[in-house]
């Protein structure tokens, strides 16, 4: 075998192996947001804690709104795992929204801008894990999900 199939195969590896613990970290997050949704506050101590945490304010979410998180960090994963078929277009155009969506809630993040798409992400809690924990995770996942249009 060639070195270039060589890098090929090396290259495909890759793709399947990020877009697998992208589908794996989408699926985990999705089923944070249903525990959330039920009331619980792990991994946090409390719910006051996790909401300054995660949201960046004082005001719990509605289990309603963690439940339409869940859903669609689901249907993220689904189409980053390759549904309804690898090839179709649809799969396609989804991942494609999938990764934009989470790059440019990675740039917000990055960029000190949240409060943006989620009003009253201002604590300074919140902005020092979004800096450091949620915005590099979507930028991540964005690039995940990429890759499986690779594999």
């Amino acid at each position: 075998m060639g070195n270039n199939k060589k890098r090929l195969l090396l290259a495909s590896d890759w793709s399947r192996v990020g877009s697998r613990a992208t589908v794996g970290t989408l699926l985990g997050i999705a089923v944070l947001h249903v525990a959330w949704g039920r009331g619980s506050s792990f991994p946090f101590a409390t719910v006051d804690e996790m909401t300054d945490a995660v949201v960046g304010g004082d005001v719990v979410p509605s289990p309603t709104a963690c439940y339409a998180v869940a859903g669609l960090l689901t249907v993220a994963a689904a189409a980053t795992a390759g549904l309804p078929t690898p090839r179709s277009r649809l799969r396609r155009l989804a991942v494609k929204g999938v990764a934009t969506t989470l790059a440019g809630r990675a740039a917000l993040g990055f960029s000190g801008r949240t409060e943006m798409v989620s009003p009253g992400s201002a604590s300074p809690r919140f902005l020092r894990l979004d800096r450091s924990v949620y915005s590099p995770l979507c930028l991540a996942l964005a690039a995940g999900s990429l890759m499986s249009l690779h594999r």
